[in-house]
């Protein structure tokens, strides 16, 4: 009894530190390993942060405008970006424009990026500069094929390298190479173009969104045959190149590819109301002949052209220009010359056929349509009794009002008037059949002038088929192209009246109707300047156009000529009415003037075309031509192009190259479900995948730098790896430390 009562007391003590050892050490483990795991848990949540602003920041309805989100596994993210800045010079008859696109990487990713984007289509591409980093690298003019082998291989080999190339005489693409994980590529542009003048007025247009085009289908091949008699021709496709970038649903997605536009106008002459049709600008003065033109809002959306005009101060404008410019052994001169109008008093009313035409085709959709229609019922209203007309509507169908032209009374206008008012934008746009039935001359009555006016926005990829069927029906019609909304196809409306003999007038808004309809009605009204004819006293001379064109009421005749000196005049001839009418430059009074020798390239690459579409000059002697000019010259054209490579590879060997091709808006007033059909409910199959291979890009602000508000970027810069194994190593260490502590007593005890 007693032996068990001293050995319980014995180890009783014992057990009890044991416990209390235990509870301890069992203590000290839990809150190392506590502060351990605070370690770890304030070493993610640096990443944790970044992450959730990310997350917040990527969601669609709170992106802003410029950034377009992919969705992809479910998760958002940003794509390429583009910012644009245009910057322009007008000095007297011309005008420089530089357009610097900046490219810009968030992802991490090595990209190449591609935009399709339009440009003036009397412009003249002539520069184009990569900026990378401090680094900038000059592109030269290459025949299309080699430029686009040199721009391959860089790619390839990892090397940044730039590639603009003519897609149409008015689209243009660019692509970028190799553009590393948050790396921003510049690209700049320049190009040469001529003022234009009407009546008292002088404006610039500036083109900045690819609007959707219309291919006809089934494609209907054009046919050359040769001219040797063998019997052996060659089909051509009539939309030889299927331009579609990715439009974005305005209801679904902000606009993108923000712009900046600046103006440098100096006119030569004082200057009186300047005014911007479909921007909001400011406008500085420095003096009474200079103008520094700025959107007042900032940055805006390249959803429509930008329009600027300008009148002098006096209440006329000058009715003749001469300017030269000496390039190499050669003096290039350009003669602007306004013919007088004939006197009111003199004119005999003329009787005409007119044949309206308007497009109500989707495209057409929203304030187009307001547009077209407003214009149209406005030239119905000034019909006079004499005159004898037709209305044409079409989209994929076509209807003709009257059988033949009707005489212009109540009725007749009456019923046209209902007939327009009523109609609706739909369906696809199939211009030539309509212009077919315009140019069929069913009273073939000589005494009446026949004018075609021809509605609509242009949006149509088979030009080519458009202008062979003016070329082969136009007989004793003239064409009047009236280009409707805030991006009509100008290479079109531009090149259908100078084949058709008539003019083109374009309305960018409703508040634009009545002043440009009247312009318009002012020239259909009132004879053409005919049988125009220059001569140089002294020079040999290389003029274009060769064949010199009728002009109309307030227009400018504008040559273009290479000559061998500058000597001697430059005498124009012409009948303005029934009267006879001539005048005679001195070539000693031009003044200088910058960019002429690349002016006159351009139109006498536009000479080669029209030859070509006339079939006076076969397809071979017009690339022949084209081409020698383009090298000569050193201008964009369809057949070459401009490539600039960064010599210095970047993209390190092996690591894939996503291609990326950017998105545009749709045209500002379209309607997307007229030209898309029914928006879907989510996004198609084949729309994610693009998404997901980073086709579809945003935007981003102009290559200068930000405001500090304007794009909020996710904090994800931080050390995030680097901690978190800091704190793993730290549990390990609390662990060694508990297991080291718990068996040190242990062994003091036994000891």
């Amino acid at each position: 009894m007693n032996t068990y009562d001293t050995a319980d007391h014995d180890e009783h003590p014992l057990l009890g530190r044991l416990i209390k050892l235990g509870l301890f050490l069992l203590a000290q483990g839990i809150a190392v390993m506590l502060v351990a795991f605070v370690a770890l848990l304030v070493s993610f949540g640096t990443s944790w942060s970044a992450t959730a602003e990310q997350a917040s920041l990527l969601q669609p309805g709170d992106a802003r405008s410029g950034t377009l989100l992919l969705k992809e596994d479910g998760a958002y993210t940003e794509a390429i970006r583009l910012g644009i800045d245009v910057d322009i010079t007008v000095s007297g008859p011309t005008l420089r424009t530089r357009v610097t696109q900046a490219f810009r990487n968030p992802t991490k990713d090595w990209v190449e990026a591609t935009y399709v984007y339009p440009l003036a289509t009397n412009g003249a591409v002539d520069t184009m500069k990569m900026v990378v980093g401090d680094r900038v690298i000059v592109g030269d003019i290459k025949e299309r094929q080699q430029a686009r082998v040199i721009y391959e291989q860089a790619r390839s080999a990892g090397q940044k390298a730039a590639l603009t190339e003519q897609e149409r005489p008015n689209i243009f693409t660019n692509s970028v190479a190799n553009i590393g994980p948050g790396e921003t590529v510049l690209v700049q542009i320049e190009y040469q173009e001529p003022v234009h003048q009407s009546g008292n007025e002088y404006s610039l247009r500036v083109p900045l969104v690819v609007a959707p085009r219309y291919n006809p289908a089934p494609i209907v091949q054009s046919v050359d045959f040769r001219n040797d008699g063998s019997g052996w021709g060659a089909t051509s496709d009539p939309v030889p190149d299927r331009i579609s970038p990715t439009v974005l649903d305005p209801a679904k997605n902000a606009p993108v590819n923000p712009t900046s536009i600046t103006v440098h106008l100096k006119a030569g002459f004082a200057l009186g109301e300047v005014k911007s049709h479909h921007h909001t600008v400011k406008t500085e003065s420095p003096d009474n002949a200079t103008r520094i033109v700025t959107l007042a809002d900032g940055a805006v959306p390249a959803d429509r052209d930008f329009e600027l005009t300008w009148k002098p101060a006096a209440q006329k404008a000058p009715s003749v220009g001469l300017f030269r410019e000496h390039v190499g052994d050669a003096d290039y001169l350009l003669a602007f010359v306004t013919p007088p109008s004939a006197e009111q008093a003199t004119q005999k009313p003329l009787p005409r056929e007119v044949v309206f035409v308007i497009d109500n085709s989707g495209s057409m959709g929203g304030t187009s349509m307001v547009q077209a229609k407003a214009s149209l019922l406005y030239a119905l209203g000034r019909l006079q009794p004499a005159d004898r007309f037709n209305v044409i509507r079409f989209d994929d169908t076509m209807d003709v009002l009257f059988p033949a032209s009707v005489p212009a009374d109540a009725a007749h206008v009456g019923e046209a008037t209902s007939f327009v008012s009523a109609l609706q934008a739909r369906g696809g746009t199939e211009m030539v059949p309509a212009m077919r039935a315009a140019l069929t001359d069913k009273l073939s009555d000589t005494s009446m002038v026949r004018q075609v006016v021809f509605l609509t926005d242009g949006a149509i990829g088979n030009e080519q088929q458009l202008f062979e069927t003016i070329t082969a029906m136009r007989g004793r019609s003239r064409v009047f192209m009236v280009g409707i909304g805030s991006a009509p196809n100008t290479h079109l409306m531009t090149r259908a009246s100078e084949l058709g003999r008539g003019a083109f007038t374009h309305i960018g808004s409703v508040e634009q109707v009545e002043e440009r309809m009247r312009g318009l009605f002012a020239k259909l009204e009132n004879p053409a300047v005919t049988g125009l004819s220059a001569k140089f006293s002294e020079a040999t001379a290389d003029v274009t156009p060769a064949i010199i064109p009728d002009v109309y009421r307030d227009e400018p005749l504008v040559l273009a000529a290479r000559l061998d000196k500058l000597a001697g005049s430059l005498e124009i001839k012409g009948r303005v009415g029934d009267r006879p009418w001539s005048v005679t430059l001195p070539l000693q009074n031009a003044a200088e003037g910058k960019g002429l020798s690349k002016l006159w390239a351009k139109r006498k690459i536009g000479d080669a075309e029209v030859a070509r579409t006339m079939r006076e000059m076969t397809p071979e002697e017009a690339d022949k031509a084209i081409l020698a000019l383009a090298l000569d010259h050193q201008i964009v054209t369809r057949l070459t192009s401009l490539v600039a490579v960064d010599k210095t590879p970047s993209r390190p060997e092996g690591t894939p190259l996503k291609l990326s091709e950017l998105p545009v808006n749709l045209p500002a007033g379209w309607d997307f479900e007229k030209i898309f059909g029914e928006r879907p409910q989510q996004v198609p199959t084949q729309l994610r995948e693009r998404h997901a291979d980073a086709r579809n890009q945003p935007a981003a602000r102009r290559p200068t730098p930000a405001a500090p508000d304007a794009i909020r970027l996710p904090k994800t810069a931080t050390s995030a790896e680097l901690k978190m194994i800091a704190g793993l190593i730290l549990i390990v260490l609390a662990l060694i430390l508990f297991v080291f502590n718990r068996r040190r007593p242990l062994l003091t005890d036994a000891a």
